[in-house]
């Protein structure tokens, strides 16, 4: 299925003249250096395509021929490579041949066979490139020095880690993109008829089979050579006798369609693709969709430059799914299929993370309801209103590491958002756990357990409410859907506690001001986990509190608020489940930032007309 999506997305792409995708026989490839030479072969300039400064330094890309899949031999690419093959620098010392020829000279014969497997062809920037490639070492180096000593110095440093390739002087476009050239290369790239074939798994047609499978790049993480999804390097892993491609047999065009899909959605400046968490996530549609353009802003957006286009996208997406507010040409594109592929290094191969196939109306509706289920009221210094997938993964990892963050949840996560599924326990769980080791809920960890809670209560009712019950013995739930905000109404007792530690919390502070240390840093964990051990003694110590406090209107009021809260609590339980330690936190977070929002309605704080009135007398 993730092959043929693929496949489906290289014919879309090549359908379109502006896509820039590759044909057969030609990739997309970073070319950092370009020599410039004259029709004799001599350097007439070294030019580099590196543009930006800093982190925003980018290399110009170009349509390529097709590289070679190194493993351990020397193998050449054509009329493009690193410095070893088109100069025949020796950048890493290494054994000399039998005949003495350093490794750099054995690279650069195989480059100069490379290019005479094209034949005579009547093309002046090919013809040059020959020429001064026949020139010994010595030549070529002492060229590039006079020419551009400054640029040369960097192309030495930057060894084998970057590709040249060749111009003619005069010309627009580099030697392999001539006319000329470029027939002829697409001539080689035809697949040879005596090829041993086979039926492909894909297309069910009677092709060629692919032997090796080119290397996927751009993956976070992943080895800057690249890394195959299809492959087997080791005995193991093949049966009844055969070889590499073979065990799972893909056609080459079919292997040349996905891995150049793959690699187009995994450059550096796709638009296609995002991180979530430590893997890395692609997304496309079977046809083009504005949905498209807009998934990464809607669940990723970390942007400096614009921090409110996330609220912006999700805004524009709740008014189109609730209120219908869409284009006909939007309409048209409900039922298109859409894809997510999310992909992590492994040690040979890249590893499937999480595979999402769903209609763009589905996965829209979903994101929405995610949006929905995570809102929960803001602290009043966050700048940005808006939680990314990194921001809630990286809230559940020790220290806030993304390298910490738990393994498999991030697919765990994106399933649960783009279906629509409850999210995952480990997730909850590790919000708790992470709550409970640093006794603090972060907006964040509280929209998460919001969410969880809140979606498998719902979830759970409408099983239920489906359910053929012909007995008549489920009992309805009484329990209520926790809210963005502070919940006066809540009876549940995890809830409530919530609410009264914090209250406890702040009478401690205003009795003492300046204090470094509150209730909240020495028993967060057994008020929430086993709160008959705790608020007994923590009520006793809120009388002491309150008496050195001097203003006795504020008094009345903390007074009333404990009293309002604690009726709503029949007695201090010996533990509280999972469920309920989150409703603790919520009901924590939620009364918490109650105490310091302005202008605070006055049916659920302090500020009543009652004790105002106290305190006039």
């Amino acid at each position: 299925m993730i092959i043929q999506a693929l496949r489906e997305y290289y014919n879309r792409k090549l359908s379109d003249p502006d896509s820039g995708i590759a044909k057969t026989g030609w990739e997309r490839k970073e070319i950092k250096y370009i020599i410039v030479l004259d029709k004799s072969g001599t350097v007439v300039g070294l030019q580099s395509t590196q543009e930006g400064a800093g982190k925003d330094k980018s290399v110009k890309a170009f349509i390529v021929p097709q590289g070679v899949k190194r493993t351990v031999g020397v193998a050449s690419n054509l009329l493009w490579d690193n410095a070893e093959y088109v100069l025949g620098l020796t950048l890493k010392e290494g054994k000399p041949g039998k005949d003495g020829r350093s490794p750099g000279e054995i690279k650069h014969d195989a480059f100069r066979e490379k290019l005479e497997s094209l034949g005579e062809i009547d093309d002046p920037g090919l013809k040059a490139v020959r020429r001064f490639v026949a020139l010994s070492l010595e030549e070529k180096l002492k060229q590039l020095q006079e020419k551009n000593p400054e640029q040369f110095e960097n192309l030495k440093k930057d060894g084998a880690a970057v590709n040249l390739s060749f111009k003619l002087n005069g010309e627009k476009g580099l030697v392999f993109e001539s006319d000329t050239v470029k027939h002829r290369i697409d001539e080689l790239a035809t697949p040879d008829d005596s090829a041993p074939k086979g039926i492909c798994l894909i297309t069910g047609q009677k092709e060629p089979i692919a032997n090796l499978h080119p290397a996927i790049k751009g993956v976070q993480g992943g080895n800057t050579s690249g890394t195959n999804i299809v492959g087997f390097n080791l005995p193991a892993f093949c049966s009844f006798g055969k070889k590499q491609g073979e065990n799972a047999p893909v056609g080459a065009s079919t292997t040349f369609a996905y891995t150049t899909a793959l690699n187009t959605l995994l450059a550096k400046d796709s638009p296609n693709k995002m991180l979530v968490g430590e893997a890395t996530a692609v997304f496309w549609s079977e046809k083009k969709t504005t949905f498209e353009s807009r998934i990464k802003a809607l669940l990723a957006n970390e942007e400096k430059d614009d921090p409110d286009k996330g609220v912006k996208a999700v805004k524009a997406l709740r008014e189109k799914v609730k209120f219908g507010t869409m284009t006909q040409d939007e309409k048209k594109e409900n039922n298109l299929r859409f894809y997510v592929l999310g992909l992590s290094p492994n040690a040979a191969r890249l590893a499937i993370r999480f595979w999402i196939c769903s209609t763009v109306k589905d996965m829209e509706t979903n994101i929405v309801q995610h949006f929905d289920d995570i809102e929960i009221i803001c602290p009043s210094n966050e700048k940005r209103n808006f939680l990314s997938l990194f921001r809630l993964l990286v809230s559940v990892a020790v220290q806030g590491k993304s390298e910490n963050i738990p393994p498999n949840i991030e697919g765990d996560l994106m399933t649960a958002i783009l279906e629509g599924k409850p999210y995952p326990r480990t997730l909850f769980n590790c919000a708790i756990e992470r709550t409970r080791a640093e006794r603090f809920v972060s907006w964040e960890r509280a929209a998460i357990i919001k969410a969880y809670l809140n979606r498998k209560l719902r979830l759970s009712k409408n099983a239920d409410n489906n359910m053929e019950n012909t007995n008549n013995q489920t009992q309805p739930s009484t329990e209520t859907e926790i809210q963005m905000s502070l919940d006066i109404e809540n009876k549940n007792v995890g809830y409530c506690l919530g609410r009264l530690f914090a209250t406890l919390e702040k009478i401690q502070e205003e009795a003492n001001p300046g204090i470094n240390a509150t209730i909240r840093d020495r028993f967060y964990g057994s008020a929430s986990g086993t709160p008959v051990t705790v608020f007994p003694n923590l009520i006793r110590l809120m009388t002491h509190h309150l008496s050195k406090m001097d203003n006795q209107g504020r008094v009345i009021n903390m007074e009333k608020l404990v009293g309002e809260i604690l009726d709503k609590i029949a007695d201090f339980p010996a533990t509280l489940s999972m469920e309920d330690q989150g409703r603790f936190a919520l009901g924590y977070y939620h009364q918490r930032n109650k105490f310091f929002t302005k202008n605070a309605d006055s049916n659920n704080t302090q500020e009543t007309d009652s004790v105002k009135e106290e305190q006039s007398k």
